[in-house]
């Protein structure tokens, strides 16, 4: 098998639960009878204890170990700063956000808040009242590098509908109108489709985001995938909506997509430069972004059992989106629990791991969501099987046995197929 790879940019819990996956790899690999099986078993359940003991503790207020995230691309605990700055900066700093934020481990969403309207929401307002080439092609870059963070933070808001305490409900509510656009997001766009429509069908054949009719390793079926999305969504998701039986669910998402291509037109012609750098340019952008994402998290789906949640998304444990994007590489565990805090997500990983493992789970590390659809478009399948991280039978597989695996889980299922996996659906 490949060597597990510690990037040394890993979170403190990607780690452990990276030290905890490799470590039952070893102990698996290494059985040679009954007894020897029985002592494994006994310290495979040992590790597991040990991590999931040290990732609650980490997330526990009350615990003396725990440690509120501040900020992404650093752990002020293993990497402090210097002994002044932390007494009379960062912990007065803490103490204030802490009183904002829902969580106590959500500093880091008062920090990218902060970050947001002192730059990006300033440089907007400039562009609009002195545009600027240079200026406006420096703001879409600025923005482009924060709309991961900014994405996946908003991806919590909507589903726990609201980062901040109860006393800034207000704010809470109102931000996201301000800054969604200036990331590319069309007013409640996101939580139509995401909450209202994604996590109803779950990826089923029923999802406008399904990548079950598609071939997930051929060019063109992607290219009409992203195509369709990019064209027609306006349309099917207010369809999708009357289909079920929701109309109002069906206007509200049609109102508020119209409402923002309205304003958008109007802008346009009130400052044209400064609307295609400030909005247009990042929502266009984002529409393919987000497509791409949810490629490579459904791109492999298990024939046998598609409509599983274990079986048709993946776990990443890497450096963009668990560090950067609030550990969006649990996907399964999102999918599993979609009002789950994200920094449970690699505690309840390690807490349900052997069931991860029986059921065929697939969990990858050192690649993130977006190398996953090259990887898958360009077909390179040992790259792929050398970034997984095997769970139970997995173990055992030639490196050639798991590339054929993962290959055998981007079949297009046809509607033949839909109708025997998913017969509820009526299909």
């Amino acid at each position: 098998m490949a060597d597990i790879f510690y990037d040394p940019n890993l979170t403190q819990a990607d780690r452990l639960v990276l030290e905890c996956l490799e470590g039952d790899i070893k102990t698996r690999v290494e059985r040679t009878d009954a007894d020897r099986q029985h002592e494994d078993r006994a310290d495979d359940l040992d590790r597991q204890n040990t991590t999931i003991a040290t990732l609650s503790a980490l997330n526990d207020p009350k615990s003396a170990h725990f440690v509120p995230t501040v900020v992404n691309g650093r752990d002020l605990h293993t990497q402090p700063l210097p002994k002044w700055v932390n007494r009379w900066l960062l912990q007065p700093y803490v103490r204030l956000a802490q009183s904002v934020v829902r969580h106590e481990t959500d500093v880091v969403m008062f920090s990218h808040l902060l970050l947001y309207f002192t730059t990006s929401v300033p440089s907007a307002l400039f562009l609009f009242w002195h545009f600027t080439w240079i200026h406006g092609i420096a703001h879409t870059i600025m923005q482009l590098s924060y709309v991961g963070t900014y994405t996946l933070m908003q991806h919590q808001h909507i589903h726990q509908r609201g980062i901040l305490n109860k006393r800034f409900s207000l704010f809470d509510a109102v931000y996201p109108y301000i800054t969604d656009p200036l990331m590319g997001h069309s007013w409640n766009s996101y939580y139509y489709h995401h909450v209202k429509h994604h996590h109803v069908e779950g990826n089923g054949p029923d999802d406008l985001s399904s990548t079950l009719r598609y071939q997930r390793d051929n060019v063109w079926h992607f290219l009409h995938y992203v195509g369709r999305f990019y064209v027609l969504i306006w349309l099917d998701l207010p369809r999708y909506f009357l289909s079920k039986g929701k109309t109002g669910l069906a206007l509200k998402a049609a109102s508020w997509e119209f409402t923002w291509y309205a304003t958008l037109a109007t802008l346009l012609r009130l400052n044209k430069h400064a609307t295609i750098f400030v909005f247009l340019v990042p929502f266009l952008l984002l529409r393919v972004g987000l497509m791409v994402g949810n490629w490579g998290q459904h791109c492999f789906v298990d024939f046998d059992e598609p409509d599983s949640d274990y079986r048709s998304s993946i776990t990443l444990i890497d450096v963009p989106s668990n560090r950067h994007c609030f550990n969006d590489g649990y996907h399964t565990s999102h999918h599993l629990n979609p009002l789950r805090h994200w920094r449970d997500h690699p505690l309840a990983f390690v807490k349900g791991k052997d069931l991860y493992a029986s059921q065929h789970a697939l969990t990858f590390h050192n690649i993130d969501y977006i190398m996953i659809t090259v990887r898958v478009l360009t077909k390179n399948y040992r790259a792929l099987a050398e970034c997984l991280v095997p769970m139970g039978d997995q173990i055992a597989m030639t490196m050639e046995e798991r590339m054929a695996m993962l290959e055998s889980h981007t079949r297009q299922f046809t509607e033949d197929d839909i109708r025997r996996k998913f017969p509820s659906k009526g299909q």
